[in-house]
C-alpha cells in the first residue's frame, strides 16, 4: 500500500521493473521453505520471462493512449497517431508555477492555430479579382460583367465570396450548443453588414468625379454586393444551426446535412417558379431631369411593352418585376449593366440615346430579391464543402469529396445551359450558379493543394494578408478612399498625380 501511494517523479511504476520482479515472486511464492532452490528459480524463470514481450506491447499500448490524450487535450483532435506522428509530436517543456520549491510541474497544451491558410488565399483571391475588374473593366472590357449572357472574369467575383462565406460557416457554427443564441449573433452580423452595405452602396458617397457626399431617402439604393452576402449568411447560418443533424456518433456527411439539400432544392424551385410562372404586363416608368422632385417638369415617361410570362430578357423578367413592386423602381440600381448591350447602342461617355428602346433607360438591380435566392444557394453549397474540411482529416478525402462535387455540378450546369437555360448573372440562373459554384470548388482544390498539402505559402502570402483584411479592402475600395488618396499626390503640379 506504501509502495502504491509512492508516486516517482513521472507519477506511475514503470511497469517494466514490476515485471522483472515477477519470476523471483512467483519462486518464493512456490518454495516452501529456505534455501532457496537455484535449480527451480532457473526453472520457473523462462515461462515467466516469456511474457515479458506480450505484457510489454500492453505498456507499449497503454503509453499510445496516453499520448493520444496528450494530443487531443492540446487541440489535435482524434487522429490516428502512428509511428511518424509521434515523431513529430513533443510534449512542451515544463514550466515552474511559481508555487513551491519547484517539485510542482504542469504541462503547457500547445496552441494549435485552427486558421485554414487556402482559405485566406481564396478570400484573398476573391477581393483581387474585385478590385482587378473594378478598375480594369474600363480599360479591359472583356474582364468587365457580360452584359446579359454569358461569363466574364467580373461575374465569378460574387459567387466565389458567397462560396466562401458558406464554407466560414460552416467552421464557425461547426458547434452551437445554445441554438437560439446563436442564432441571434447570426442575425446581428447580417444586419450590421447589410446595413453597411447600404451606407457604401446606397449612393451616399458619389464616387471619384465628386467629393460631396448625401442621398435622397427617396431614391437611396436597398440592395448592393454587402446585401446580397448578408442574405446568403443568414441562410446559410439558420440552415447549419438548425437543419444539421448532430448527434453522438459519426454519421456519413450527407446524411447528417441532408436538410441542407432539400432546401436548396426548395429554394431552387420557388426561383424557378416565380422566374418562369409570374405573368409580366406592361409597366411604365419616369426618368427625372436634373431636379430631384418627383415629377419634375422635363421627366420622361417610358412603356416598356411586355404582356408576357416566363422571358428572360432585360425588359420583361420577373426579377426586375419584383424588385420594382416590392421595393420600389427608385431604389433600384440606375445604371444596369445591360445598357452595354447593342439594342441600346450606349455612347462613350455613358449616356442612352433616346431613340433607345425604352427599357435600356429604366433601372434594375442585378443583386435583386429573386436573384438572391439563388445566391443563397451558392452560400449552401460552399457550406457543404465546409462540412467536407470539418469532418475529415485527410487530405485525400477531402480533395475526392470537393472534386466529385465540382465535376458534378460543372456537367449539370453545362448541360443546363444547352437545354436553354441562360448562364445569366443579373437573373442569377441556374446554370450560372452550378458552373460559378463549380469554378470556386475547383479554384479552392487548387489553393489547398498548393498551400496546405505541399507548403508553397510563400506563393499566396499577399491573398493570405488581404482574405484576412477581406471587409477592411472592400470598405476602402467601394468607397474610393484608396483612389482618392492616391490621386492626391501628384509631381509639380495636381495635374500629373
Amino acid at each position: 500500500t506504501k509502495r502504491k501511494e509512492t508516486k516517482r517523479s513521472s507519477g506511475q511504476w514503470n511497469t517494466r521493473y514490476i515485471f522483472a520482479f515477477l519470476p523471483l515472486a512467483s519462486f518464493l511464492f512456490t518454495t516452501p521453505t529456505p534455501p532457496i532452490d537455484t535449480k527451480l528459480f532457473l526453472s520457473h524463470s523462462p515461462l515467466l520471462y516469456s511474457f515479458f514481450p506480450i505484457l510489454s506491447a500492453f505498456e507499449s499500448h497503454k503509453k499510445k493512449e496516453k499520448d493520444m490524450a496528450m494530443a487531443m487535450a492540446a487541440g489535435y483532435g482524434q487522429i490516428p497517431f502512428d509511428e511518424e506522428m509521434q515523431k513529430s509530436f513533443r510534449p512542451p517543456p515544463p514550466f515552474h508555477d511559481g508555487a513551491g520549491d519547484g517539485d510542482h510541474h504542469i504541462l503547457k497544451p500547445y496552441k494549435k492555430s485552427n486558421r485554414l491558410v487556402s482559405l485566406d488565399a481564396f478570400r484573398g483571391l476573391c477581393v483581387f479579382l474585385m478590385i482587378v475588374v473594378d478598375y480594369g473593366g474600363s480599360v479591359f472590357p472583356i474582364i468587365a460583367h457580360s452584359p446579359w449572357n454569358g461569363l466574364h472574369l467580373a461575374d465569378f467575383v460574387m459567387p466565389f465570396f458567397l462560396f466562401v462565406v458558406g464554407i466560414s460557416i460552416a467552421l464557425v457554427y461547426k458547434k452551437a450548443p445554445n441554438r437560439p443564441e446563436a442564432t441571434w449573433k447570426a442575425v446581428g452580423r447580417a444586419a450590421k453588414l447589410f446595413l453597411l452595405g447600404i451606407l457604401l452602396q446606397g449612393g451616399f458617397l458619389h464616387g471619384l468625379n465628386s467629393l460631396t457626399y448625401g442621398v435622397d431617402l427617396e431614391r437611396i439604393r436597398l440592395l448592393g454586393i454587402l446585401q446580397r452576402i448578408s442574405i446568403g449568411y443568414i441562410v446559410g447560418a439558420l440552415c447549419e444551426i438548425w437543419l444539421s443533424r448532430r448527434t453522438r456518433r459519426e454519421v456519413g456527411i450527407l446524411k447528417s446535412y441532408y436538410l441542407h439539400w432539400f432546401a436548396a432544392f426548395a429554394i431552387i424551385a420557388v426561383y424557378l417558379g416565380l422566374l418562369y410562372g409570374l405573368y409580366v404586363p406592361d409597366w411604365q416608368f419616369f426618368v427625372p431631369g436634373e431636379g430631384y422632385s418627383d415629377l419634375p417638369l422635363d421627366a420622361h415617361e417610358y412603356t416598356v411593352k411586355c404582356s408576357v410570362r416566363g422571358d428572360v430578357g432585360p425588359a420583361c423578367n420577373s426579377a426586375g418585376m419584383i424588385d420594382r413592386f416590392v421595393l420600389g423602381i427608385n431604389h433600384l440600381y440606375a445604371k444596369p449593366v445591360y445598357k452595354n448591350l447593342k439594342e441600346c447602342n450606349i455612347s462613350s461617355d455613358k449616356v442612352v440615346p433616346e431613340s433607345a428602346p425604352s427599357w435600356c433607360h429604366a433601372p434594375f438591380d442585378p443583386e435583386g430579391l429573386l436573384s438572391s435566392l439563388t445566391a443563397a444557394v451558392t452560400c449552401l453549397i460552399g457550406l457543404q464543402y465546409g462540412h467536407v474540411l470539418a469532418h475529415l482529416q485527410d487530405h485525400k478525402g477531402r480533395l475526392e469529396n470537393w472534386c466529385g462535387f465540382s465535376v458534378a455540378f460543372l456537367v449539370l450546369g453545362l448541360f443546363l445551359a444547352l437545354l436553354g437555360f441562360p448562364i445569366n448573372k443579373p437573373l442569377y440562373s441556374i446554370s450560372y450558379m452550378l458552373i460559378t459554384s463549380a469554378t470556386a470548388g475547383i479554384t479552392f482544390c487548387a489553393l489547398y493543394l498548393l498551400v496546405d498539402i505541399y507548403g508553397y505559402r510563400w506563393l499566396t502570402l499577399p491573398l493570405e494578408w488581404m482574405g484576412k483584411h477581406a471587409l477592411s479592402i472592400f470598405i476602402i475600395v467601394s468607397s474610393n478612399l484608396a483612389v482618392i488618396v492616391i490621386q492626391g499626390f501628384y509631381w509639380k503640379s495636381p495635374e500629373n498625380n
